[in-house]
């Protein structure tokens, strides 16, 4: 006849933490006994009627001729990997004590259930019996999926993650006694997260983020040049900000023209900075230079005079009841023309040289499979 193992599982071990029985607990004496501890110590805990459970369905089945036997495992208080090797460890011993063939299991809630895959790998499983204590049942079941769910770095990333910036923003602008801008910067806020998630930079900013980690740590000149690049931009908003008319009578458009102008050629400068280091860490690192750069200063420099030229000759125009004569003026001119033809050198030099870029390269290819070829036939 085969054995048949009653198993009671107290995944998260409230036996040994509050009771301070060793586990695993063989026999309906030793349950009987680690139930009277557990009971002293904790009148409420759930594992009572699991236990009592096992050991009823124990005397059941023995009433009934079958040859059962009843045992209690118990994990640990980090519930997951630990606690599940653990009980693991256990099974096997207890298996080999009792000799049984077949189990029943015996859980008090959705988070022992967990444990089934673990079991059912190393014995077989006859019936599953779950034990609910009427008043907590829905409410166990609740909190238990709250938390699991709330471990899912998904979940963190899409729900916890805005929280916690709102709190820090509101805690940093509440110290500063600056509600009203705290309530402005917590909306700023939000908003660069939302747009991160729509357009899915979240791996461009996670590849800067390492790159600057990377930088620190091995001295690279791109680390610095982006942290003076980003100390550019900043300087050239609180410049852009403080030269704006804000002058609520005017027309909207104005004081956003009269600010990008103001904040052009701070950008500027700083891409050309930050391609700077890039391209000067690439070249130490690989020995070659990476031509792909090349069109980066002429673009810069192409879309600082023709947008200065823009923003400024915009600006005008609107004051001046949408007047066309800032358009004509040789300041306009002269700087479109100077950006256009700018873009038109990097354009040209950019495609001459990644020509012969390419054709170097495919020369160089040409002699290592020669060369390969040469060897394999020696």
């Amino acid at each position: 006849m085969a054995k048949t193992l009653i198993l009671n599982i107290d995944r998260d071990d409230d036996f040994g933490r509050k009771a301070k029985v060793k586990s695993p607990i063989v026999g309906v004496e030793n349950n009987l006994d680690a139930a009277n501890k557990l009971g002293r110590a904790d009148p409420e805990d759930s594992d009572l009627n699991a236990i009592f459970l096992a050991i009823a369905t124990y005397d059941k089945l023995k009433k009934e001729g079958q040859d059962v036997e009843v045992a209690t495992l118990c994990g640990d208080i980090h519930v997951g990997i630990k606690s599940d090797q653990i009980l693991a460890e256990q099974l096997e011993i207890v298996m080999k004590e009792t000799n049984a063939t077949e189990a029943i299991l015996l859980t008090d809630g959705a988070e022992d259930e967990y444990i089934l895959p673990v079991i059912q790998s190393r014995i077989k499983i006859s019936s599953i019996q779950r034990v609910n204590v009427k008043q907590s049942k829905q409410l166990e079941d609740a909190y238990y999926r709250v938390i699991k769910l709330l471990d899912d770095d998904k979940v963190k990333k899409q729900f916890l993650l805005p929280i916690a910036l709102i709190l820090l923003v509101w805690a940093i602008f509440a110290i500063l006694n600056m509600a009203a801008s705290g309530f402005g910067a917590i909306l700023f806020t939000l908003g660069v997260y939302l747009l991160v998630r729509v357009f899915n930079w979240e791996k461009n900013i996670s590849i800067i983020w390492n790159e600057m980690k990377s930088g620190l740590l091995t001295g690279k000149l791109s680390f610095y040049t982006y942290i003076v690049s980003l100390v550019i931009i900043a300087v050239s908003l609180f410049y852009a900000y403080n030269n704006t008319d804000f002058n609520t009578e005017l027309l909207w458009v104005i004081p956003i023209l009269e600010f990008l102008n103001h904040i052009t050629w701070g950008i500027v400068g700083a891409g050309l900075l930050a391609s700077f280091g890039r391209v000067t860490d690439m070249y130490v690192r690989e020995k070659k230079v990476n031509w792909s750069y090349w069109i980066v200063p002429f673009s810069l420099f192409s879309f600082g005079f023709i947008a200065s030229a823009i923003f400024e000759s915009l600006y005008y125009s609107i004051i001046n009841d949408f007047s066309i004569e800032p358009f004509l003026t040789p300041h306009f001119i002269g700087y479109v023309s100077v950006g256009i033809l700018i873009a038109f050198i990097g354009a040209v030099t950019y495609h001459y040289i990644k020509d012969m870029y390419v054709l170097e390269r495919h020369e160089k290819d040409i002699e290592e499979q020669t060369a390969k070829l040469l060897e394999s036939t020696e």
